[in-house]
Order: C-alpha cells, then structure tokens, then sequence
C-alpha cells in the first residue's frame, strides 16, 4: 500500500473580486459616496464568507475507504464502502469523488452533498470480471463554496492494491499419467507399484511394468490394465501451459489462453489436494518457473504468476525444451495447449524418452471459434501412447463449477432441510484502504 498525506488546495477562480473591492476602495476614498460603501461590504463580505466557508471545508472534510477482501478470484463479488465526513461548521453543497481505480468494470465516482458535523456513507459494489493486479485509488474530492469563489481540492495519492485470480474449477473428467516409483516422490494413493494392497486397475501407459498387467480386467475391456496399489509414491507434477500467441484462439475471457489459465490453475489445486508437488512453467512475455513443492503458500504463488501471465511469442514446443534438462525421472508433465497442429511433438517425446511420463490436454479449437479439428491429433497421440483428453470449451463453463462464491451468502443444510446462514456480507471483517486521509478532530475545523 502506498501511504503518504493528503494535498490540500484552496484556489480563487474568481480573480475579479479581489479587483473589483480594490476599485470600489479606491473610488470610495475619491468621493465618500455611500453606495461605493454599500457595495464594498457587499463584495468584500462575500469574499470573506467564502474564504472562510472554503478553508472549513478543506480541513473538515476526508473520506475513508474500506474493502472487504485483499484478493480475490474472477467471479468474486467486491464491495467497498466509502464515509464521505465533514468535521467543519460549514455544510458542503456538493462534493464530488474521483476514483483512479483501474479495475475494469468498476465506477466508484459520486457526487454527494453532506451537512454540518455529519458523516455519509455508501456502498460500491462489483463483479470481478478480469484476472490481475489492480490499484485502487488514488483518490480526489473536489467542492465549492456556496459563491463559488473558491475550488477545494483535496488529493489523496493513498492506493492498495488488489490481487484478482484465476478461477479453480472441479476437474472431474481429467485424467493424469501417474509417475514416481517406489523410494520417490511423495506419499499417495493408487500408486502403480506394489505395497501391500490392490486399490484398483487403470489403463496400461507405455513405460508400466508388465508384472502388473491385470490380465482378467484386460481380457473383459478389450485393452491392456494394469493393477495400482495403495501407498506407493507419487511423482511431482509438471505443468507446462502453452502461452504463444499464435496458438491461441478466441478472445477475452472466451479465449483457449484464459482456459487454459483456469485450467493450470484448477490442476495445480487437484494435484496438491492429492499430497503431489506442484510446478509450473510457462512462457509469456515473462518466464514463470515454479518448481514442483506442495504448501499454501506454493499454491498460492502459482495462482499469483497465473493472473499477471501475458502471452508472448515463445512457441510451446522451445519451452518444452528448455524444461527437458531439469526433468527427473518418473515426473508426471502436463502439456497444456490449444495447438494442434503437433509442431511440440518431437520435443514431448524427447522428454519422454528420459522416462517423464506426459498427459497432453488438448483445446478442442471448434468450440472457440476455430477452424481446425482436434481428432486427428487426438488419433496420433492415441497411437503414440500418450495419455490426452480433448477439452471442450464447456468443461470449464459449467454451472456447478462457476466461481464467485466470496462475498456472497454461504449456507449449511441441517439434518432436517433447514437452511442456516454460515458467512454473509455483514460479518466479513472491513478493511481500511484511505490511511493518507485521516479523520480530522474537532480542533481542525475553524
């Protein structure tokens, strides 16, 4: 948060008063003349009264701004509240409210009247439309004197900024190769080596042991399945999201690149909720190279670097590249890109001849608005081997998996159908964004 005082400033915009009483001074010294007298209390009396109107308002006034959240995720409800205080003896007519904020979709600029020794309060209230890092503030209010001789400005240069993140989704279709032998990696569930017991079967990927083919499953389903084990250790999780320009398709939000965001972002949660580590690395107009680690605050950097990536001009298949000399063995990599056109492949089978097991998760370009089909990429990593699934725009649209849940009602269904409250807007806890525009005390005002 960047803090520092308040600029205050009192200007004259009508510079003919000043004159005009000198004038009616000097002709009143000339020739005792009783309206020259009349008109000088008048104008001077006026002048006067809004000097001092002005210079009460200006130390009596500030605002005091508070929000709800620090971050936030796209879909989230923002509420901010504003106190609009005047400490002076002096009402204000009008005063307006200049907000810098750079959020999109968010107008927090009023024009508001307060009374004497009185407070005002209301609510702005938006949707978090668009992944970022957004500064609110700084902050100007603007007034005048009844006469309107005198402008107050009041300049707060206080800004915080907010974080707003991509959206973790439920991937509940998303199948990833499992890496990792035993004595590697970290401690999971359905593991496909031996411990002490049988958990299940899955497909048969190139590079299983054949010792755990599970012959009656792979004779009834027509296909090769080979038994998993609970216990046994998991590899770490690569996540390589594709960021090139040229790949992407659609735009805005409907785009494969803010898909395939929410796609990274939602997989590094799974696979941390499943005791993996986690790493991401992709190649924008920066490069984010987080390597695998499972925590908090790991979780959260991932997400973090997801909602400032751009994209950039590094085709997928130079990152894969440069990613291939620091992958181990038995790493699980997850190649995430709308691309089709297969032009990565030589470098993922480069990487998987080093035993680093891949999962391609493929954008399927007609529902975004393309022109190429997925299936026959789709047929070749089939032949190949490779673990892929085929994500199709609506997978990530789906109303139960919709963001946006923070700052709105939660609720708790009891045994019996009763609907209880759990967190509302009211009991959120506010904080104050406006520390360079301290309430004045009583002694500030004239």
């Amino acid at each position: 948060m960047n803090i520092s005082g308040p600029e205050k400033k009192l200007v004259l915009n009508a510079r003919l008063v000043p004159a005009i009483c000198c004038l009616l001074v000097v002709m009143y010294l000339v020739d005792s003349y009783r309206g020259w007298s009349v008109l000088l209390i008048g104008f001077g009396g006026a002048w006067l009264l809004s000097y001092l109107w002005a210079r009460s308002l200006s130390r009596g006034l500030s605002l005091v701004r508070e929000m709800r959240f620090g971050w936030a995720q796209v879909g989230d409800h923002l509420e901010e509240r504003f106190t609009l205080i005047n400490r002076s003896r002096f009402p204000a007519l009008w005063v307006e409210i200049l907000d810098e904020t750079n959020m999109p979709n968010y107008w927090a600029n009023q024009v508001r009247g307060i009374d004497p020794n009185s407070e005002s309060r209301w609510f702005v209230r938006s949707v978090c439309s668009q992944r970022g890092l957004y500064v609110f503030g700084p902050t100007t209010l603007r007034t005048r004197d009844p006469f309107g001789f005198y402008t107050v400005t009041i300049f707060d240069p206080t800004s915080t900024t907010m974080m707003v993140m991509p959206p973790v989704v439920n991937l509940p279709t998303i199948q990833v190769a499992p890496g990792g032998r035993a004595g590697e990696g970290s401690v999971r569930v359905n593991a496909p080596e031996r411990t002490v017991n049988s958990a299940g079967v899955r497909k048969y990927v190139d590079g299983d042991s054949l010792r755990w083919i599970h012959w009656p499953t792979s004779a009834r389903r027509q296909d090769f399945y080979v038994r998993v084990f609970d216990g046994a250790p998991a590899g770490d999780w690569w996540i390589v999201l594709d960021l090139e320009d040229a790949a992407q398709i659609g735009s805005g939000q409907e785009s494969t690149l803010e898909h395939g965001i929410i796609l990274a972002a939602s997989l590094a949660n799974l696979g941390m909720l499943s005791g993996r580590s986690v790493g991401l690395i992709a190649q924008g107009k920066d490069m984010v190279w987080l390597p695998p680690n499972m925590s908090d605050d790991h979780n959260w950097h991932i997400l973090r670097s997801l909602a400032l990536v751009e994209s950039g001009d590094q085709p997928i298949s130079r990152v894969l590249n440069i990613a291939q000399p620091v992958l181990r063995q038995n790493t699980s990599l997850i190649l995430i890109t709308p691309s089709v056109r297969g032009d990565w492949l030589e470098a993922l089978m480069a990487i998987r001849h080093q035993q680093v097991v891949p999962t391609v998760l493929l954008f399927d370009p007609l529902t975004f608005g393309g022109s190429e089909t997925v299936q026959e990429m789709s047929d070749h990593l089939s032949q190949l081997g490779i673990i892929h699934d085929v994500i199709d725009k609506s997978l990530l649209e789906q109303g139960e998996t919709q963001p946006g849940k923070a700052g709105e009602w939660e609720w708790r269904i009891t045994p019996l159908g009763r609907a209880v409250p759990m967190v509302s807007p009211e009991a959120l806890v506010w904080r104050n964004l406006s520390m360079g525009f301290p309430q004045p005390t009583e002694k500030d005002s004239p």
